[in-house]
Parts: structure tokens; C-alpha cells; sequence
């Protein structure tokens, strides 16, 4: 009866592990930028669902790990690729994704469709289970809107997209980077006004 139980708790367990990338997969397959079919985590597929609108790929141009070059507003991932640069991605970080003075002035649009690009170039690295050296990036462009909402007067209520907690998604990526580097990422988070 015991072992019975088991085998049946093994199948149950079986059916809901194989449904359940099945079901990722086809809300994945209507986004252009998610190639691959490995299941992407829930906080991944919810950020694909919520861009996927916004977001163009260019198919015949490709990025890291094949994923095509996407396009937000303007900006193209190409563009603003870390991968190319000579710099650490950190470094690269606080160098291209700069804001202004006051914080209030920079332009959110502009930062959130940087961000677009690198949500869903994340993506498409995460269905070819590709490298995931984009997420020091990624976070520190979080972190960079929630600073520039937080100035305007628009704080995100969401525990998940505030400054301070950014800022240690950050921290925690970019483990390997330089101390001096990571105290530039602490001292840009105290600075939301």
C-alpha cells in the first residue's frame, strides 16, 4: 500500500512537471524575442507578458546566444549591449545608464525602453538557457526607474521594484565585481531626489 502510494505520488508529481512547462512554453511562443523552449521562471514570464507589446525584434540581426536585436521606442539592444563593451557589465551599467541632474529631469521613457530591451533580451538568454551575465545590468536599470519614479513623485508600491531592494538584486549579481564598484551601486541608490 505504501510503495503504491509512492509510484502514485510519483506519477501525479511526473504529470504536473510536464504540464507545467507546457504551459510556459505556449505563453512564451507569442513573444519574438523568447527562441528557445526552456520554461522560464514565473517573475520571467510575467515580465515577457508585460512587454512582449511594446518590444519589435529584427530577426535577421542577432544578439547573445542568438537571441535577436530588440527594439523599445527607439532604443535597440544593440545599442546598449554590455556584452560588447570592454568594461565589466557593472561598470558598463554605471557608465551608459547614467541619469540626470536633478533626478526628477531624466527622461523615464528613455530609461524604460532600455529596460524593455534588456527584460527581453533576458528573456530569450533564459529560453536557450544562455548566460546569464545580464542581470547585474538589468537590476541596475531597475533601480535606475524606480530612482527616476521615486524623484517624480511615483514611487513603486511594489515591495519587488523599490530602490533599495533593487539595489541589492544588483549587489547580489554582481558579486564578483570590484568593491569600489558595487559602493558607486549603494551610493547611486541613496540618491532618490
Amino acid at each position: 500500500m505504501y510503495a503504491q502510494a509512492i509510484v502514485t505520488l510519483a506519477l501525479l508529481g511526473a504529470t504536473t512537471v510536464t504540464a507545467f512547462p507546457a504551459s510556459l512554453s505556449n505563453r512564451q511562443a507569442k513573444a519574438c524575442f523568447v527562441v528557445g523552449n526552456t520554461a522560464l521562471p514565473q517573475e520571467v514570464a510575467d515580465s515577457v507578458t508585460s512587454i512582449q507589446s511594446s518590444v519589435t525584434c529584427d530577426a535577421t540581426k542577432k544578439t547573445i546566444s542568438n537571441v535577436p536585436d530588440v527594439t523599445s521606442g527607439s532604443t535597440s539592444f544593440s545599442s546598449i549591449d554590455f556584452s560588447q563593451s570592454k568594461s565589466t557589465p557593472l561598470q558598463f551599467a554605471l557608465d551608459t545608464f547614467a541619469t540626470k541632474t536633478p533626478l526628477a529631469s531624466t527622461d523615464l521613457a528613455t530609461f524604460q525602453d532600455m529596460l524593455n530591451t534588456y527584460l527581453a533580451t533576458e528573456a530569450g538568454l533564459r529560453s536557450v538557457g544562455g548566460n546569464l551575465a545580464i542581470k547585474a545590468p538589468k537590476f541596475f536599470l531597475q533601480m535606475q526607474v524606480s530612482r527616476i519614479q521615486t524623484a517624480q513623485g511615483n514611487a513603486p508600491a511594489a515591495a519587488g521594484l523599490q530602490v533599495d531592494h533593487l539595489r541589492d538584486k544588483v549587489t547580489k549579481n554582481a558579486a564578483g565585481e570590484s568593491k569600489a564598484l558595487l559602493d558607486q551601486v549603494a551610493a547611486v541608490a541613496k540618491q532618490v531626489s
